[in-house]
């Protein structure tokens, strides 16, 4: 006949007590607790601003959120990063799109309000998006840019019940009282919006 088996099995229990001992530095980093990347649109990689450079928040609660800006960088997208990470230049978004393939940065999270329209109600209550390039360069617009882009947007306008229309998507020369110009004269909305609505 087989002995009945303890409740509390002696050896599990040694390897557990070992296993809790061990510095979370010595294990491999996904069983350390690496916190899962903080992105909010799923498509990003995560390229953090520094916290100099936006105010921390929790918006939708803190402020609505009713508006994407879009605006183009007059920089590479490195150099475009550089500055957001840079606490002198005070200024970020919260997403970067890179002209050649259309990848997407995101700098500053959603909740939190970046420094990217140059007025803090349009601050508090929209989503900036850099595209990376120059508004006098519409070689910068590309394809991919304009796709990744679109479905960006279109995913900011689900997540908060924005509608897909140019009230609601403005570009930077629209905010008021900014002295910008971008995203610019060429770049295309009767296609991007055209875009946004079928992503």
């Amino acid at each position: 006949m087989e002995r009945a088996r303890p409740l509390f099995d002696r050896r599990r229990l040694l390897k557990g007590a070992v296993l809790a001992a061990v510095p979370y530095a010595l294990l491999p980093e996904t069983l350390a607790g690496a916190a899962p990347q903080p992105v909010d649109h799923a498509l990003a990689e995560w390229q953090p601003a520094t916290t100099s450079n936006y105010t921390n928040s929790d918006r939708p609660w803190s402020y609505d959120i009713d508006r994407v800006v879009i605006h183009v960088t007059q920089e590479s997208y490195t150099d475009t990063l550089g500055i957001f990470r840079n606490p002198a230049k005070q200024v970020s978004a919260h997403y970067v799109v890179r002209s050649a393939d259309g990848h997407v940065a995101q700098c500053v999270r959603e909740a939190d309000v970046a420094w990217h329209a140059g007025n803090w109600g349009y601050n508090t209550r929209s989503v900036g998006i850099e595209h990376e390039g120059w508004v006098d360069k519409p070689a910068y617009f590309t394809d991919a840019l304009y796709e990744m882009s679109a479905v960006l947007t279109a995913d900011i306008c689900e997540r908060y019940g924005i509608p897909r229309d140019r009230k609601h998507i403005i570009g930077h020369y629209e905010v008021p009282g900014t002295d910008h110009t971008d995203p610019g004269p060429y770049w295309d909305w009767a296609r991007y919006m055209r875009m946004v609505d079928l992503a």
